[in-house]
């Protein structure tokens, strides 16, 4: 039986932020500030008044207390805990499969001799994060990515949920159907037209009714209902592309703009091509215009690289593609990123006359060095000091299923 772990950080941003400000402790703390009135994150203090990540700012101010703090986001130290985070994860298992910057899933399955079993790994991990990043994590524990997540969900705030082997389906029974990963608000209304309110409910139903009620999706639902989920845990070598993306507070209509974004952008791509043991054969530019269009530009490489000087110079010159095919002018973006793809083993070694390529492999395991000790903020190159000011971050894994 297969020992799953899903290890979610509890309002990480907010957490982060009252990490490094001891006033903000015990306060109801709000990330965010962009004019387009988003908010990052939440802290537990401000859950109370009904505030939420992704809500609009004027609204969380409304509910908000006197006392609560709107703070900036400062996604360099969220990197930089994200990193000592999956340092921490990759201590027990290689089986790692990250889902953003503070979640992810764990099979420790080959880990139970040498650790102990699920709950005891699962309190390790939670404890090292407190003691060596100084947050709370929640964590879930199952034999079903599905049913660990959920797990992690329901043991929130800083806590921990363990789901017997033989009590997946005990487990998810009295819950709402709302829990199932598939179902959005217009699928829960059609459950519920079939008089189905409860997972137990569901797993109860005949599957091809449950077919005829929602569609094709039935069956997918009806297995989970059941317990049964035998997706694996996919870690990062896995991944078909590795990217990162950022939405502006201003839109950017100006390439000498954007293309300190996209430096960062390739720096954190590099950074983890080299923790996954990845190289990439090929980058895309991705691009969102004001009006909400999607562009995207890529090309490819004689060699594969996790050099993230590489990888900006490629998207610098695609950009410099996309302004041309604009007549020389490039139309408002709100959001611009990079992406890593054809992903493949990264070579041995640089060749033996390619004195470049050596030099930069050499730069950048110093460069690592020096983020693993001291934060990615540490040292960086003086275009992208300042790309971090009104900016939503989305760090982006596509994997193979």
């Amino acid at each position: 039986m297969r020992t799953i772990l899903h290890v979610d950080m509890d309002a990480f941003y907010a957490s982060v932020e009252q990490r490094d400000d001891p006033a903000l402790r015990g306060r109801p703390v709000l990330v965010g500030g962009s004019h387009r009135g988003v908010v990052l994150a939440a802290s537990y203090e401000a859950r109370p008044f009904g505030i939420r990540s992704a809500m609009p700012m004027t609204e969380a101010l409304r509910r908000a207390p006197r006392n609560a703090v709107v703070v900036r986001p400062r996604f360099d130290a969220y990197v930089t805990a994200s990193e000592g985070l999956h340092e921490i994860f990759g201590s027990v298992t290689d089986l790692v499969e990250p889902l953003s910057l503070d979640e992810a899933f764990l099979d420790v399955t080959g880990s139970r001799a040498l650790f102990g079993d699920g709950a005891v790994i699962a309190a390790t991990l939670r404890r090292r994060i407190r003691d060596e990043l100084r947050l709370p994590a929640s964590a879930g524990v199952a034999p079903v990515k599905f049913a660990a997540k959920i797990a992690s969900d329901l043991a929130k705030p800083d806590g921990l949920r363990v789901v017997p082997d033989d009590g997946v389906v005990a487990f998810l029974a009295p819950l709402p159907v709302g829990r199932l990963w598939g179902v959005g608000a217009r699928t829960e209304a059609r459950l519920h037209a079939a008089g189905l309110v409860t997972i137990a409910d569901v797993a109860a139903r005949d599957r091809d009714a449950l077919i005829a009620s929602v569609g094709s999706l039935g069956a997918r639902l009806h297995d989970l209902a059941r317990g049964v989920d035998e997706r694996p845990v996919v870690p990062d070598r896995a991944a078909k592309s590795v990217g990162a993306e950022d939405t502006f507070g201003e839109d950017l209509a100006r390439p000498e703009d954007l293309l300190p974004q996209l430096h960062a952008q390739a720096l954190r791509v590099a950074r983890r091509l080299r923790r996954a043991g990845r190289a990439a054969r090929g980058v895309v530019l991705g691009l969102k215009t004001h009006r909400f269009e999607r562009r995207t530009r890529r090309c490819t490489f004689e060699r594969a690289t996790d050099d993230g000087k590489v990888l900006y110079e490629a998207v610098a010159a695609l950009l410099a593609r996309e302004v041309e095919a604009g007549g020389g002018r490039l139309v408002p973006m709100r959001l611009c990123g990079v992406s890593a793809v054809l992903l493949e083993d990264p070579a041995v070694q640089p060749g033996l006359f390619d004195d470049g390529a050596r030099r930069a492999s050499k730069l950048n395991g110093a460069l690592d060095a020096i983020a693993s000790r001291f934060g990615v903020a540490a040292l960086r190159p003086a275009d992208v000091l300042d790309t971090d000011r009104g900016t939503l971050r989305d760090e982006v894994l596509r994997r193979t299923r």
